[in-house]
């Protein structure tokens, strides 16, 4: 059975490249690429109603297996996007590979609906591995990135973010 994915970075280079290396596994193919959350779920639409016979409704459950999405994309974010696709396609499960690696997002995250979280300077081979886990109904989340958010909670905020913040709250200025 051959693995159906989306993958979804608002980063051209970046986003070919996670297709491209995941082509290249005889078990996955990448059947379409969005640059943001909102064409991820015009994707999504477009492959459900293209799967559906002409006489019947568009498939709403699973039009690809796996969507990978990205955090930070503009239009709409990859945690709003994640919510989405769990809602309108219940079928497709949802691995977010970003460059920001923080407890809070991995909480956002997963309760979101997404089964999967790994940061991008993962191994390569670690992306194939998670898709596959994913697809088959497990969890793929990045175990130190677990251990952090089981320590310090669920703020995305770096320390320093959350510094400014309380300055700012105090009346100070930056």
């Amino acid at each position: 059975m051959t693995i159906r994915v989306l993958v979804a970075d608002d980063q051209a280079m970046i986003r070919g490249a996670l297709a491209g290396l995941l082509d290249l596994e005889r078990d996955i193919e990448v059947v379409a690429q969005a640059a943001d959350g909102a064409q991820a779920l015009d994707e999504l639409a477009r492959l459900a109603s293209a799967d559906a016979p002409a006489h019947a409704p568009a498939r709403a459950s699973a039009p690809v297996d796996v969507a990978i999405i990205d955090v930070e994309m503009p239009h709409m974010d990859g945690i709003t996007a994640t919510q989405a696709i769990c809602s309108r396609f219940p079928g497709v499960r949802v691995l977010i590979v970003t460059t920001f690696g923080r407890p809070g997002y991995l909480q956002r995250a997963l309760d979101a609906g997404a089964t999967g979280f790994m940061v991008k300077d993962a191994p390569v081979e670690a992306l194939a591995h998670g898709v596959r886990t994913v697809a088959a109904g497990g969890r793929a989340i990045d175990q130190s990135l677990a251990l952090e958010a089981l320590s310090t909670g669920s703020s995305p905020l770096t320390d320093r973010e959350a510094d400014v913040l309380r300055e700012v709250e105090g009346g100070g200025t930056i």
